[in-house]
């Protein structure tokens, strides 16, 4: 886990915004784009202070969070171009996007691969490309967003769908939950070594005021128990706190879900 370069070109890097929100500001020499600018006074006084041209804005979905600042920075930028989801409603101007489209970032020099992930939002969409995932609200570190628009079954399969991206991709997710996350995967999958020296990476980590991200696929799926709705250990401690009868990897990870809503 680290905030950093994505390749000799590029640099990511968080601003924190609101209690525990990250936008992620991508650059190369004095370019930018952001991804989920939910409020535009972080954004402009990193812009401003790194001397940076803001070219593009990522929207993953209409969360306000997500979106609360794109038009005071379409007001201080007005040729920044926006991607948004095309299953979406948004009320600036933009261009949709939807599953197998590619955002061309020229001055970036980068590509990024649309996909539809349907679950915490119908129109939720993550933007994949050089060894990056930017996923919004879909899968968190340790975790996954909440059910509010989409169905269980359709969040497992958008989060089936990034599990068997490359291992090492990097993930920038939006929310700094991994702690939290952690405390209950551990309630879920207590024997899981992997997830306890994850406990304590983290832990030095916030002790030393550091992100827990990005975090990566291969990461993931070693201590994110919606990602191992398959595991036998998974299977039998939700079986028996959710008093499931049938414990496939489906009911498992709705029955999680709803774990998770109440932790």
């Amino acid at each position: 886990m680290y905030v950093g370069k994505m390749s000799p070109m590029f640099e990511v890097n968080p601003i924190p915004a609101f209690r525990d929100n990250y936008i992620w500001l991508i650059r190369r020499g004095s370019h930018a784009v952001v991804v989920d600018p939910g409020d535009a006074a972080p954004v402009i006084s990193t812009l401003q202070t790194e001397k940076l041209t803001l070219d593009a804005i990522l929207v993953t979905h209409h969360h306000d969070d997500h979106i609360g600042g794109i038009t005071e920075l379409i007001q201080l930028y007005p040729t920044v171009k926006i991607y948004a989801p095309h299953r979406e409603q948004y009320l600036f101007r933009h261009e949709p996007v939807g599953e197998d489209d590619i955002v061309e970032l020229d001055t970036l020099g980068l590509s990024l691969n649309v996909m539809e992930t349907p679950g915490h939002t119908l129109g939720h969409v993550v933007y994949y490309g050089a060894n990056s995932l930017f996923c919004g609200d879909t899968l968190f570190s340790c975790g996954c967003g909440r059910l509010f628009e989409g169905s269980c079954e359709q969040l497992y399969y958008s989060l089936q769908r990034l599990a068997s991206l490359p291992p090492q991709t990097r993930v920038y997710c939006t929310h700094e939950y991994t702690r939290h996350n952690i405390k209950f995967a551990r309630m879920i999958d207590p024997e899981n070594p992997k997830l306890q020296l994850r406990e304590h990476e983290v832990d030095r980590l916030l002790a030393a005021n550091r992100p827990t991200l990005p975090t990566t696929i291969g990461l993931e799926l070693a201590t994110n128990p919606f990602l191992r709705c398959d595991s036998d250990a998974i299977k039998t401690a939700v079986a028996r706190q959710a008093a499931l009868i049938k414990p496939d990897a489906i009911s498992v990870f709705c029955a999680i879900r709803k774990l998770r809503n109440a932790f």
